[in-house]
């Protein structure tokens, strides 16, 4: 991709795939943005024609890019966004950075967004890295905090997360808090995944897949604690495979021989 500038935290860094489409968000010289090809052909012979931008304009910095795309159960393209190390941007409702997006397919805006006109759907974010759904609808996404709390977040039209004003459960009716937090060294989640009956956290510097049942969200249990490194995405196949990606080679890790590793969770010996 020849458009996509790597740098700091930025380059490419989300892809989905949806109705012959394969989405990307990615760095460029000016800003975030995200394109989409047409997918042609199938298995080893597929191939792409493009790109198609589908909304540019994200705030970008060499910090806190967001980047996870994906398309939720309503068919809708959902964007995390960070500050782009630009805290009141998280705020301002006409700003584009610390914020989830909702948008069409094509990338207009949905009717039934939370306010007119807008692609927010919710805000006052720092740096969201993950975002899933559970088999009832309701949307959940991580996030990274400064230096106090990370994130668990239940997530809601037009809510308010709180950054930069708070960080963590504040208690504030202001601001939606948090389902579950935890100390960054502890955590650092990036992407989420569901299955079984959990959310799946893959924790970056607590070095471990974080399981979270969906019945007791204040619970959590740490698998393959700093036995992997860095982890960075936790997905789900379409055969309903749970499959882990490390991290170990972004310049904050320290890579072993095989690094970095596709890994295929055992669900049965986790529980």
């Amino acid at each position: 991709m020849p458009d996509v500038r790597s740098g700091g935290e930025g380059g490419l860094l989300g892809l989905s795939v949806h109705e012959k489409h394969l989405y990307a968000y990615f760095t460029s010289g000016e800003d975030n943005r995200i394109v989409r090809y047409r997918l042609q052909g199938e298995g080893a012979s597929v191939s792409v024609t493009g790109p198609e931008t589908v909304l540019d304009g994200i705030p970008a910095s060499g910090n806190h890019n967001g980047g996870r795309i994906a398309f939720g159960p309503d068919g809708m393209l959902y964007v995390t966004t960070g500050d782009a190390s630009e805290r009141d941007l998280s705020q301002d409702l006409d700003s584009l950075g610390g914020k989830i997006l909702r948008l069409t397919p094509d990338g207009g805006i949905p009717a039934d967004n939370p306010f007119e006109d807008s692609p927010v759907y919710s805000y006052g974010h720092r740096n969201p890295q993950g975002i899933a759904w559970a088999q009832d609808g309701t949307m959940y996404a991580s996030e990274f905090g400064q230096n106090t709390w990370d994130e668990l977040n239940v997530i809601e039209p037009g809510g308010n997360y709180g950054w930069p004003l708070v960080e963590g459960i504040a208690g504030d009716d202001r601001f939606v808090d948090p389902v579950q937090q935890w100390e960054p060294d502890d955590a650092s989640p990036s992407g989420i995944t569901i299955l079984g009956g959990s959310l799946w956290i893959a924790n970056l510097r607590g070095q471990s897949l974080r399981e979270v049942p969906l019945d007791d969200l204040g619970a959590s249990t740490r698998h393959y604690a700093g036995e992997l490194g860095r982890i960075r995405d936790a997905v789900v196949t379409p055969d309903g495979e749970l499959w882990i990606v490390t991290n170990n080679t972004d310049g904050r890790g320290r890579p072993g021989p095989d690094d970095d590793r596709v890994l295929l969770v055992p669900l049965v010996p986790l529980g």
